[in-house]
C-alpha cells in the first residue's frame, strides 16, 4: 500500500524521525530540490543513516538527482547498497532516460551482493515539455518500473508559464500532463501517482485533488507536508460498500464459470468489472 508518499528533505534527520511516526505509507528521502548544491554530500550521508536505522516500517524511497545534474551516479552508488524500497527518478523522459538507470541498478545491486531487481523505480515523467510526448514509451523497458508520477512545478518552469492553476484548478496544459500520466501508466501496466499539492495548508484542495485522482485511476498521491497525509489516506480508501460490491462481482463469476457476462443488481457485469473488482480487493488488503 503506498497511497500517501511524503517527501522528507534528506538534509533534515529531525523531519525523518517525525515522519517515521506518522501515517504516510511511504517516505521519499529527497536528495534533489530540497537540498542546496553545497549540501548534497552531507544529505547522502544522512540518507545512508536513515536507511540503516530501520526506524521506519514504511516504504523508504530516495529521490535522486537527475542525470543532467552530474550527480545521479553518485546518488545511486551511495544509496543502493543500503536497499531502499526504490528510487524516485526526476526529469525522466521515456525509454532513453529509464533504461540506463535500470542498467546502473543492475550493476550496483550485483556489486553490493543484493538481489538484482529489488530496487524499484518511480519515474516522474512530466517535468519537461518533451517528456509529455514520451509517455507511451515506458511499456516493456524494465521490470523495475513501479510507477509513473506527474509533476507540475518543473513542467511550468520548462514552459515558462506564470501560473499552472487558477482558483486552485490546474490549467489545460497541466490537466493534459496529468491525463497522459495516468494513461501512460496504464499502458505500461504500472501505478500512476498524483503530484504534490504545493498549497501546504489548503487541506480542502489536497482532499479534492486526491479524490479526483482516486476516481481517475491513480494509485496514490505525493505530499510535501505531514498535514496533507490524512486527507490523502482517506481519499484513497475504498468504502465498505464498494468492497462488498467487488466481492459479490467475483463471487458471481465464480458461481458461473465460463460465463462472459452476467447480471448483478439489475446491471450487466463482464470482464472489465471483474478486473476492477480484483483491483479494489487487492488495494483494500
Amino acid at each position: 500500500m503506498s497511497a500517501s508518499m511524503l517527501f522528507v528533505p534528506a538534509s533534515s534527520p529531525e523531519k525523518f524521525a517525525k515522519a517515521c511516526n506518522g501515517d504516510a505509507h511511504a517516505l521519499i528521502l529527497d536528495l534533489e530540490d530540497s537540498v542546496p548544491p553545497d549540501g548534497k554530500d552531507q544529505a547522502r550521508g544522512n540518507v545512508i543513516q536513515m536507511l540503516r536505522s530501520k526506524a521506519s516500517s514504511q516504504q523508504l524511497w530516495v529521490r535522486v538527482n537527475p542525470a543532467e545534474s552530474g550527480l545521479l551516479l553518485q546518488d545511486l552508488a551511495a544509496v543502493v547498497p543500503h536497499a531502499p524500497y526504490g528510487i524516485v527518478l526526476p526529469k525522466c523522459c521515456g525509454r532513453d532516460s529509464l533504461f540506463p538507470v535500470a542498467c546502473y541498478l543492475d550493476a550496483l545491486e550485483a556489486a553490493a551482493g543484493i538481489a538484482i531487481g529489488q530496487t524499484r523505480i518511480l519515474a516522474i515523467a512530466t517535468e519537461t515539455a518533451a517528456s509529455l510526448f514520451r509517455l507511451a514509451d515506458y511499456a516493456g523497458v524494465t521490470a523495475r518500473l513501479w510507477g509513473l508520477a506527474w509533476g507540475g512545478e518543473d513542467l511550468g518552469a520548462d514552459m515558462g508559464v506564470i501560473n499552472n492553476s487558477e482558483s486552485g484548478v490546474y490549467t489545460d496544459p497541466f490537466r493534459l500532463a496529468r491525463s497522459l500520466c495516468v494513461l501512460g501508466a496504464a499502458a505500461a501496466g504500472v501505478r500512476a501517482i498524483d503530484t504534490v499539492t504545493v498549497a501546504l495548508k489548503d487541506i480542502e484542495r489536497v482532499r479534492r485533488e486526491a479524490l479526483a485522482a482516486f476516481r481517475d485511476g491513480f494509485s496514490g498521491k505525493m505530499a510535501i507536508h505531514p498535514a496533507q497525509i490524512e486527507a490523502i489516506n482517506q481519499a484513497f480508501t475504498f468504502s465498505p460498500e464498494k468492497i462488498e460490491w467487488a466481492r459479490r462481482v467475483l463471487a458471481a463469476f465464480a458461481q458461473n464459470p465460463g460465463q462472459r457476462a452476467l447480471q448483478l443488481d439489475g446491471q450487466m457485469i463482464d470482464e472489465p468489472h471483474a478486473k476492477q473488482a480484483r483491483r479494489i480487493l487487492e488495494a483494500s488488503r
